[in-house]
């Protein structure tokens, strides 16, 4: 069966360029992104997009770019690690194979960054200042050496009167650094070099893949044990069943004896009254 993406790439361009869009691709000059800042760029996106599916409207990429059109801030352009936004038409940002501002009418509500030995300084110092132009409401940071390239392990703002103003955070007594993320409903934690997404409402962190399949087939193996569970009950309560029904036959059994028995010697009796009789 085609799916949704599948047919809007298949067809026939849907928004046509006018005179302020130059180009529906983004740059050719994308940051490039070493192994390691890649991982755990996968990984968000991985389990954000996992978490937001059921949604149904809500845009989770990365590595594209992030503009208000592809003409007059071509120098401008900006290529979030991961981007975050709600309700928008999602079938043009697909077009666009990118997030153009003037073409979904609004910027992305959440930016994050993920720091490499190149990149790192640019994240907490130019990046910042062009996602604060963008109007983007929250940018955060992330540096899984604990602040080698970052200015620190983790970082929040949050946009207030067109200026970014620092999250708080909260550093626990095992090392693990936390804030809350308003517009996503979750928590950021750097926990020993990883980046977790923590759900307060549903009092658990967002798995990621494998982490996933682990909750899958240990959820598998409970309804297993417990449906082994259920048939051991069911085998007990029949057995139970032929035991008592057994023990009813045996009876039933014994009673008719019985009650045979005292025929025949009610019989013998009353054969013997006739033969005194006579």
């Amino acid at each position: 069966m085609t799916t949704r993406i599948e047919r809007l790439l298949r067809t026939e361009t849907k928004y046509p360029q006018s005179e302020s869009i130059l180009s529906p691709y983004p740059p050719e000059n994308l940051e490039e992104l070493d192994m390691r800042e890649t991982y755990h760029v996968s990984r968000a996106i991985h389990v954000l997009g996992a978490h937001y599916e059921p949604w149904g409207n809500v845009f989770v990429r990365g590595m594209d770019y992030l503009c208000w059109n592809t003409r007059t801030h071509r120098t401008t352009w900006l290529s979030p690690d991961v981007l975050v936004a709600f309700d928008i038409d999602l079938e043009a940002s697909i077009w666009w194979n990118g997030f153009v501002i003037d073409e979904v009418g609004r910027p992305p509500e959440f930016v994050l960054e993920v720091a490499s030995e190149h990149t790192g300084v640019r994240d907490y110092t130019v990046k910042r200042e062009g996602y604060a132009r963008y109007g983007v409401p929250e940018y955060w940071r992330f540096d899984w050496t604990g602040g080698n390239f970052h200015d620190q392990p983790l970082a929040g703002d949050r946009l207030v009167n067109g200026e970014y103003e620092p999250i708080p955070l909260t550093t626990e007594q095992d090392g693990m650094i936390w804030g809350r993320s308003e517009v996503l409903g979750l928590d950021l934690c750097w926990d020993d070099g990883n980046l977790r997404f923590y759900d307060p409402s549903a009092g658990r962190y967002l798995p990621d893949l494998s982490e996933a399949l682990d909750e899958r087939d240990t959820e598998r193996a409970g309804r297993v044990a417990a449906e082994i569970e259920r048939d051991t009950e069911r085998a007990e309560r029949i057995s139970a069943e032929i035991e008592r029904d057994t023990e009813r036959t045996e009876r039933i059994s014994a009673e008719t004896r019985a009650a045979e028995a005292e025929a025949e010697l009610r019989r013998l009796r009353e054969q013997l009254r006739l033969a005194q009789s006579e």
